[in-house]
């Protein structure tokens, strides 16, 4: 029965490619392939409304700031209209999050980041973003993902079903799950091409595109500074998913046979004005970093790690690494009802796994229980310190220490100050700890870049910091009447 379903899927399949090749095959439109006719429109539509709160629930909802979000979606629906397809319907929505992003989803819904948002200096800067994203929807290279997925999953399956093989299965499987992760060279220069094509007929500068590309490598080269081991990004920002480069971009400029705007819109004041006041890096609601210590004010906790380990705060989890590979992976969880903390951590949270050293402690007056592991991770065999803390009833906060064989020993009792570390802390603790928030001002007589950097609210890497969100990385100067974004508590 399982048989002859494969059997028909891979019919229908070869149909539609016959279908596709034979002679008078309709053409396909300009910019798609035959991969992307297997999803048509409708489908694409109804994928991206499927998808949408997804999407918001993975990355912190949408950004509540109604004029901003007005604002951008002026930007977009001005690129819109000058696509192929103008009257498309479009949702164009910035998340709540502070990594740096930007992406599609099939059916016109179109995606940035407070953190993109932040790091975008002017008007035509996140212009070039949004034409880019445009470009990937109206050249519908989702649905020609989509479309090669499906038949790369029904060819060797069906090879599977031939040979018989569980194994190369699996090795479909992950094939496909591979190939879903990020855009092709060649999406990512159509994509290129076409943006620039938007921009241009919008009026906007479309040096925009290739001078934000050089804020994001900036910002990137920065990231890895600051978690400290080559290339480490536990929040996967925009050049993870969008390969891209400034000469390919170039190349893009070229092979689109357009001219530049007679006079073309930057309108950096007009954007440094809208974005005043933004909400920068983590949003009360999922507690702040500030240095080596993570504060929640809203749930009124607090917790360090060990000099050298980054902490970042991710959606899931806090986490925290070192040069040498060992992390802190502190979240929290929900016990079940009249579990007591040691059942909760050998029955709920490491069922089926051998434990040692277990042992019942307390963590300034909450009781807990720790024990460890050694088990084989992606990154070879790992040493782990499991931590449960009995908050309430039903809340276990988690700590989870994880370091190379060869480190544990050394990293033992920085890990043990960190568990030691964890405890509440006051409503005038938590009412003194504010958000992090852009503000604009305007460079003044005496005014340095190294005085502006010193202001901002940072233990390493002020200056650094400074001149990334003001696109002074390659040098340049905050000139007298400049505007300058500087982050603020």
């Amino acid at each position: 029965m399982q048989f002859t379903h494969h059997i028909s899927r891979l019919v229908v399949f070869l149909t539609l490619v016959f279908l596709a090749i034979a002679p008078g095959a309709p053409a396909l439109a300009e910019g798609q392939s035959f991969f992307s006719s297997i999803i048509s429109p409708e489908q694409e539509a109804r994928m991206g409304r499927e998808q949408h709160p997804i999407i918001l629930k993975q990355f912190g909802g949408a950004y509540e700031d109604p004029a901003l979000n007005r604002y951008v979606t002026s930007i977009g629906e001005l690129l819109l209209r000058t696509t192929e397809t103008p009257n498309a319907a479009f949702t164009f929505t910035i998340l709540n999050s502070p990594v740096v992003n930007a992406f599609a989803l099939p059916g016109g819904y179109v995606y940035v980041t407070r953190g993109l948002v932040a790091l975008a200096d002017n008007e035509a800067q996140l212009a070039g973003v949004l034409a880019h994203e445009i470009g990937h929807v109206t050249a519908r290279h989702s649905a020609q993902r989509y479309g090669q997925s499906m038949a790369a999953t029904i060819g060797l399956t069906f090879l599977g079903l031939l040979a018989e093989s569980k194994e190369l299965n699996q090795v479909a499987g992950l094939g496909a799950n591979l190939f879903l992760k990020s855009y092709s060279r060649d999406h990512e220069f159509e994509a290129d091409k076409l943006g620039l094509i938007y921009m241009s007929r919008a009026g906007f500068s479309p040096d925009g595109m290739t001078d934000f590309l050089g804020n994001l490598k900036a910002h990137d080269e920065l990231q890895k500074k600051l978690i400290g081991q080559g290339g480490f990004d536990p929040l996967m920002g925009l050049l993870s998913t969008h390969p891209r480069t400034v000469d390919r971009v170039e190349r893009a400029y070229a092979a689109a046979h357009v001219s530049p705007p007679p006079d073309p819109i930057i309108a950096r004041d007009v954007y440094l004005q809208q974005i005043d006041g933004l909400l920068y890096g983590d949003d009360p609601a999922q507690g702040y970093v500030r240095g080596q210590s993570f504060i929640h004010p809203l749930l009124k906790i607090r917790f360090e790690v060990p000099e050298g380990f980054i902490l970042t705060n991710a959606e899931e989890a806090v986490i925290a690494r070192n040069k040498s590979g060992a992390r802190i992976i502190f979240n929290a969880a929900q016990r079940p009802q009249g579990q007591n903390i040691d059942a909760y951590l050998t029955r709920t949270w490491f069922p089926n796994q051998q434990l040692g050293d277990m042992e019942t402690i307390n963590v300034n007056g909450f009781p807990a229980v720790t024990a460890t592991a050694r088990v084989e991770t992606d990154d070879g065999i790992m040493d782990l310190r499991l931590i449960a803390i009995a908050y309430d009833a039903a809340l276990v906060y988690r700590f989870m220490f994880v370091s190379p064989p060869r480190e544990t020993s050394a990293l033992n009792m920085e890990f043990r100050r960190t568990t030691y570390s964890f405890h509440t802390i006051s409503d005038v603790e938590a009412a003194a700890i504010k958000p992090l928030r852009l503000v604009i001002e305007t460079v003044e007589s005496g005014d340095s870049i190294e005085e502006f950097a010193s202001r901002m609210p940072y233990e390493t890497y002020r200056l650094e910091r400074f001149k990334v969100l003001n696109g002074l990385s390659k040098g340049g100067e905050a000139y007298l009447g400049n505007k300058v974004k500087l982050v603020v508590e």
